[in-house]
């Protein structure tokens, strides 16, 4: 818990300088995830404890390259570092460079400095010194820079104990400026310092130039006195950057040597062939292809024992709870429903750990870089690959991360396709469907259909994106103009730790985001399915002894027919019967039209739904949820309910519908608009129908 007691620590820096690397290191597992208050940019608290029993709370803020803001999430940094009444204001911040930029990292070094703040420079990746022929003079760069130093590599915990000693002395680290900020304009800084001269002043030029306040001075106020046109401010700042950067030179002149003659650089090379016009796309989609093979493959035999665990866990729990209601409610509403969604952890544990090994290789700059030059014949840019990238764990913070494109036609339209990425609570409805459809066979001797079929989904849910963008650059006649800049990291292999780290905390954050609203479903569900209005309810047993006098069942037999008779009369067999008209066309009963409605709040929702209806249904509470699935018989045509045709109804309405409240919910805070939303939902829903319809007239 974030305690006053505790010394704050902000980390600070470029993007791409291994700032979470640091943060795992000093944090490990023990993080809290995040937003800040009223804007939905995430921000990661970890704590550490320190020498001489001292606790720190880190506080991990956005990448940013400078205090000059362009985005919310750099003004994040910039607010925090004004407001000395933040219960997080900073008593030391670290500005973690990377040894190999650190010319441009400290642009961002010093102007932290002005501010007054004690402030560490940690040089992260010094492991790679010796590969780049890098030498720095430490006692050199402290004297003067000001400040003390920490050589680490976040890799290889290299300098980790070193940096937790400099934060417990951080009381003893100078928090006088680098460069006197006067030296941008003299004459004005000089009338700004007589005006307010209880204030720091470069603190007065942050709150002049950007879009912030400060204590108790307002914009206007310091504005009214100090106010320049927009393009004189651009021109101070401008002259600013290149007096820091005169300064940064003159420093590094002395205090870094580069001998190239000993570097060994395999970067360029790399580059060559996984950024080449044809070879780069080429890998990219190998790479997406043993992603999907390997996340079937692999899952399997741990996701057989959970579903199987389950179905013991509620035969066991039926048997050994006193009989009555609330054991009813545990072993055929909450066991069920929870193991609907656990079963499916291997799988998005396997999904985000590929994405956490691309990112930490630096492989994923290189594939905004390719798509960039797709992106622009459909009116986005490279940055539009990020949120849709990131979209593959969830929409959510994929929409979030938007707010770094400042054009707001490119940013509108990659809110509204966003939604169309394959997201990680797709994939329960994907695996069980497809494990139901699709034979588990090879082709080739290696090639696994299943696989094959997940990863030709995500490429559907990514190109219908991309389709969606042209058509809305059509119609949206909104003028702008971005260009693009990505940074290319130097390759690394991937570190364990940063990857588990990051496994388990987004697996975490998806199990217990998703658990909340199962278990309330379920529980809804169990009620909804346990009780009923009228005679065909409450007289289940007399209805079918009648209607079986004739041919009496076996004693199993009887008793499922009896929970069969139960379940169709029951409140959610009304309402599931209401609807089936609308759903019958797609090849879906009843039940299938329950758990896609109860999916709207969450997709992944849909599996657990009808395992709980399964499991009040009267079947064998040993048989496992796919089990249940793939026995479930159409009673009028005696077909199976999950065949071919239908199989590929509902991987196509989910694959293009709109089943998630909360992505509405962001899109509206976003857009702050509902007629955004509104027409996501309209069109998402309204299209996913009709393919889905089109798909299985075709194929029954």
């Amino acid at each position: 818990m974030v305690s006053k007691q505790n010394i704050n620590v902000a980390l600070i820096g470029n993007p791409n300088v291994g700032k979470t690397s640091v943060f795992n290191q000093l944090t490990g597992l023990n993080q809290q995830v995040g937003n800040y208050p009223g804007i939905t940019v995430e921000k990661k608290i970890g704590f550490c404890k320190l020498p001489n029993n001292i606790k720190a709370n880190i506080l991990d803020l956005p990448g940013t390259y400078s205090l000059n803001a362009s985005s919310i999430d750099e003004n994040v940094v910039i607010e925090l570092l004004l407001n000395k009444n933040d219960k997080l204001y900073p008593d030391v911040a670290l500005v973690v460079t990377d040894v190999e930029n650190l010319k441009r990292n400290l642009l961002l070094f010093t102007q932290i400095k002005d501010l007054e703040i004690p402030t560490i420079l940690v040089i992260n990746m010094a492991d790679r010194m010796k590969f780049k022929g890098i030498t720095l003079d430490i006692p050199y760069l402290e004297e003067h820079l000001k400040t003390k130093i920490a050589l680490i590599s976040s890799r290889k915990g290299y300098g980790i104990d070193e940096l937790k000693k400099l934060i417990v002395s951080y009381r003893t680290i100078s928090s006088e400026p680098c460069l006197n900020a006067s030296v941008i304009d003299p004459e004005y800084f000089n009338s700004l310092r007589k005006a307010f001269p209880n204030q720091l002043l470069y603190k007065l030029w942050l709150v002049i130039t950007q879009d912030v306040n400060f204590l108790n001075l307002e914009r206007n106020e310091v504005r009214s006195s100090f106010t320049k046109s927009h393009s004189d401010l651009k021109r101070l700042q401008q002259k600013e950057t290149i007096k820091r950067y005169q300064f940064i030179n003159d420093v590094l002149k002395v205090g870094l040597k580069i001998d190239s003659s000993v570097a060994r650089d395999y970067r360029s090379k790399l580059d060559r062939v996984l950024t080449h016009k044809v070879w780069g796309y080429v890998i990219f989609f190998l790479i997406l292809f043993v992603i999907f093979q390997s996340i079937f493959e692999w899952s399997k035999i741990p996701m057989d024992f959970i579903d199987a665990s389950f179905a013991s866990l509620s035969t066991h729990a039926a048997e050994e709870l006193p009989a009555g209601v609330l054991t009813n409610l545990i072993s055929q509403g909450i066991i069920p429903g929870i193991g609907g969604i656990l079963i499916f952890i291997p799988q998005i544990a396997f999904l985000f750990m590929f994405i956490s090994i691309l990112e930490e290789s630096g492989y994923m700059s290189r594939v905004v870089f390719l798509m960039d030059k797709i992106m622009r014949k459909f009116g986005l840019s490279g940055k539009s690959v990020v949120p849709l990238i990131s979209g593959t764990a969830c929409a959510i913070p994929a929409i979030m991360a938007t707010r770094n494109i400042e054009n707001w036609k490119e940013r509108l339209i990659t809110i509204l396709v966003t939604p169309f990425t394959t997201c990680s609570a797709r994939l329960p409805v994907y695996a069980i469907i497809i494990a139901l459809v699709i034979p588990d066979n090879r082709v080739f001797g290696f090639l696994n259909m299943q696989g094959m079929t997940l990863m030709l989904l995500y490429l559907l849910g990514f190109g219908m994106a991309i389709f969606s963008a042209y058509i809305l650059n059509k119609i949206l006649k909104i003028k702008g103009k971005t260009y693009f800049v990505v940074e290319m990291p130097n390759y690394k292999l991937p570190l364990f730790k940063n990857v588990g780290i990051n496994v388990i905390e987004k697996t975490k954050a998806f199990i217990f985001g998703a658990g909340k609203i199962i278990l309330a479903i379920s529980i809804v569900l169990w009620f909804l399915a346990s009780y009923g209005p009228g005679e065909k309810f409450n007289n289940a047993e007399k209805i079918v002894i009648e209607n079986t006098i004739n041919n009496p069942l076996p004693e199993t037999e009887f008793e499922n027919a009896v929970a069969s008779q139960k379940l169709e009369n029951s409140y959610i067999g009304i309402m599931g019967k209401a609807i089936e008209p609308a759903i019958s066309p797609l090849g879906y009963d009843w039940k299938i039209g329950i758990a896609i409605i109860s999916s709207f709040a969450a997709r992944e929702v849909f599996v657990g739904t009808l395992a709980t209806i399964y499991s009040v249904g009267g079947s064998d509470n040993e048989v496992t949820i796919k089990n249940k699935m793939a026995a479930e018989i159409n009673p009028v045509t005696g077909e199976k309910i999950f065949n071919f045709a239908s199989g590929i109804s509902l991987l196509l309405f989910y694959a293009f519908a709109m089943q998630c409240a909360s992505t509405l919910a962001v899109t509206k805070k976003e857009t702050n608009s509902w007629k955004w939303p509104a027409g996501q939902l309209i069109f998402m829903s309204g299209f996913a129908y009709v393919v889905a319809l089109i798909a299985y007239q075709i194929l029954k």
